[in-house]
Formats: C-alpha cells, sequence, structure tokens
C-alpha cells in the first residue's frame, strides 16, 4: 500500500512538515506501509517551508522591517530552479504583532519589499509570493517604496508608513523603481478573490481582526480608494477591482499595480510546484488536514485542493484536522472519503494544542487500524 501524506499546518501547533511526521510514526504503528511526504499550504504561514522540502531548495534569513517600524529576521526560499518563494507574514504577519498593538492605521509592508529586494539581489527572477496572515492594510504602499517607488505628500517627501497615512498621497514618482521588477515574473499565491474597496474590500472584510474599530474601518477604506486613485494616474489603469486586490489588506493591488504580478490560488501553484498530481495518481490512499475543517474549507484551502486533485483520479482522501466545523460534510461532495478530528476525548483548545502531535499519531493509527481490516480481507 502505498500512501501520500499531503497536510497543511496545524496553525499554532506543527508545521506541514511536523504533521507529515506525525501521521508517519502513527501509520507504523498500525501497519507497513509505503509512506511519501508532501507538506502543503495555501500561501499562508507554511509555504515557504512546504515548497522547499517538496521540491528542494534552501532557507534564506533576512533582517527587515517589521510590520510596526521594528527589526525583525525574516526569510525566504529559493527552490532549486532559482525561483524565490516568499511569505508576507514573515515580515509583515499578525502574529509579529502584539494584541494590544494592533492597529493597521500604522502597520506597514515595507517588510515585503526588502525581502524581495534581497531575493533579487541574490539573482532571483522568479517569484511566488503567499499574502496571507496580513497584519496590514496599506495596499502595498509599504513594500512599493522598498523597491524605490515614491508616494509624495504635498510636501514633496514620502508619506509615512501605514493606510492612516494614504489620505496624505498626492503624486506617485515611479523614476526609482527597481528595474530588475522589469526582469522578473511574480506570482501571488491567495486564496481570496475580494476588490480593495467596498463592502468586500481589504478594510470591511479583514480590517476587525487586524485590530481596526468601525471608525478605522470606514477611514482605511476611504484611503485606500484616495490610494487607488493616485495609482491608476501613475500607472494607467484602474487594479482596485482585480479580484483578489483586497487580498493581505490591499497587498494583492499593490503587487498587481507595481509588479505586475498575477494572482493564482495558491494551492494550485503549491500542488504544480511539488508534481501533485503525479504523486496522487501513485498513491493508493492520500491523507490530508488542516487545524480546523468546516465549509470554508472548500473555497480554496489546502485540503480541498488536494481532494479536487484526487478525485479526478478516483483515490481516497481522508482529512484529519484538529477540529471539524460547521458543515464540514459539504467536503464529501469535492471528493473527501472521510473525516475525522484528533480529539479523542473532552479537552480546552489549549490543551489539544498542546499535544496535538500525540493526538494525531493515536488517531491516524485508530483509522489505519480499522482500513487494514479490509485491505486483509
Amino acid at each position: 500500500m502505498k500512501i501520500l501524506l499531503a497536510p497543511d499546518s496545524f496553525k499554532g501547533s506543527l508545521s506541514s512538515k511536523d504533521v507529515c511526521n506525525a501521521l508517519k510514526e502513527g501509520i507504523k504503528r498500525a501497519i507497513d506501509a509505503e509512506i511519501l511526504e508532501v507538506p502543503i499550504a495555501d500561501g499562508g504561514e507554511g509555504t515557504v517551508e512546504a515548497m522547499v522540502v517538496s521540491a528542494g531548495g534552501r532557507i534564506i534569513g533576512v533582517d527587515v522591517t517589521g510590520p510596526l517600524g521594528e527589526r525583525v529576521r525574516a526569510y525566504y526560499g529559493i527552490l532549486n530552479d532559482g525561483t524565490a518563494v516568499i511569505e508576507m507574514a514573515a515580515s509583515s504577519g499578525l502574529y509579529l504583532v502584539p494584541e494590544d498593538k494592533r492597529n493597521p492605521l500604522f502597520t506597514t509592508t515595507y517588510g515585503v519589499g526588502e525581502v524581495i529586494k534581497a531575493a533579487l539581489d541574490n539573482g532571483c527572477r522568479n517569484f511566488i509570493i503567499g499574502v496571507g496572515g496580513s497584519s496590514t492594510n496599506d495596499g502595498g504602499a509599504g513594500m512599493a517604496q522598498a523597491l524605490g517607488v515614491k508616494l509624495l505628500s504635498k510636501d514633496g517627501n514620502n508619506i509615512q508608513y501605514g493606510g492612516g497615512n494614504l489620505d496624505k498621497l498626492v503624486s506617485i514618482d515611479l523614476t526609482n523603481i527597481d528595474k530588475r521588477i522589469y526582469e522578473s515574473k511574480f506570482t501571488v499565491a491567495s486564496d481570496v478573490d475580494n476588490p480593495l474597496c467596498g463592502e468586500r474590500g481589504a478594510s470591511y472584510v479583514y480590517g476587525p481582526q487586524k485590530g481596526a474599530t468601525p471608525e478605522m474601518v470606514d477611514l482605511l477604506d476611504k484611503n485606500l480608494r484616495h490610494y487607488a486613485d493616485i495609482v491608476e494616474k501613475a500607472i494607467g489603469k484602474d487594479m482596485s477591482e482585480y479580484p483578489g486586490a483586497g487580498a493581505a489588506g490591499g497587498l494583492g493591488f499593490g503587487l498587481m499595480a507595481f509588479l505586475n504580478a498575477n494572482l493564482r490560488p495558491g494551492i494550485e501553484i503549491v500542488m504544480e510546484v511539488a508534481k501533485m498530481e503525479e504523486k496522487i495518481k501513485s498513491s493508493d490512499i492520500v491523507i490530508t488536514g488542516e487545524g480546523n475543517t468546516d465549509y470554508q474549507t472548500a473555497f480554496g484551502k489546502a485540503p480541498a485542493g488536494i481532494a479536487k486533485l484526487a478525485k479526478k483520479y478516483q483515490k481516497p482522501v481522508i482529512i484529519l484536522s484538529g477540529g471539524l466545523g460547521r458543515n464540514y460534510k459539504d467536503l464529501y461532495k469535492i471528493g473527501v472519503t472521510s473525516l475525522f478530528s484528533i480529539v479523542d476525548r473532552p479537552m480546552t483548545l489549549k490543551d489539544a494544542m498542546i499535544n496535538t502531535e500525540e493526538l494525531i499519531k493515536n488517531r491516524i493509527e485508530d483509522i489505519m487500524r480499522t482500513l487494514i481490516v479490509f485491505v486483509q480481507s
């Protein structure tokens, strides 16, 4: 029996690679099988590690400007073919901002631009940028500034960091933008299709989880609209309504406008790089999972991408997740065979997160011991 392990991370507990290790150990307690490990991600935290592990490459650390203007240690990956893989969360992620300091009026994507510049300096000209887990709402303004774009106020100086200062913008000077951008290809890994502004835009949909009050949300949305108008004058087209422009507080917009980036579902990109179709085709069973699975998983998250591809080859898919939420059975419609939670007794979320590794091992062992009865019969 050949088993393909292709889980996403259990956020806050284990990386996708660690989940693979736990699944493998649990399976080996029950049966002797050929096991292939392919950690995955959908563009959020863990994308760099997952792609480097599955496609080969290395991870490089770099000191950049954090979301609050402080210095942080970020990282990016370089795959064996020279492609740079970047997680915006590594430099501008919500996890880098203490809860009592979360305020998207001030957080910046400047560090994202610095990571891109570091990869350019390293000779990279093909980029995959994951935009999940953002703490920002600046429309990618900071990123653009780090790459040489001047966002000028009426006094002729660069505007300050953060979505709260975009209303100060009066003109954009592209003269000093890093010219290596025009030699490069940028692909954005995102699982959202929100526009930049409006009720479905970056500010209203994602601003509150980043610390924005209702008053802040109104201001941020107004500022992004103003910013988009000035950007349109500079580049000659309006990118604000493009699907995904609102990703990561509008970083999707900034990447499209200044770097001519193409947005694609993150799981599709990861599966292509990992040659997932070939691996699914040659496997007998596919096991995937994530921290929590519910009806939203079907909307482009990693386990759904795996299930849809496995359905093409009529391969059984088991989802093993930290928890099963609202309408999780909707996933049966897209090719999932069965779903299980790792939780085996009443416990707090904290306990479950602390004991995730052992819970995964125990539950997958139970599943495999049941499965082997039918395989051997």
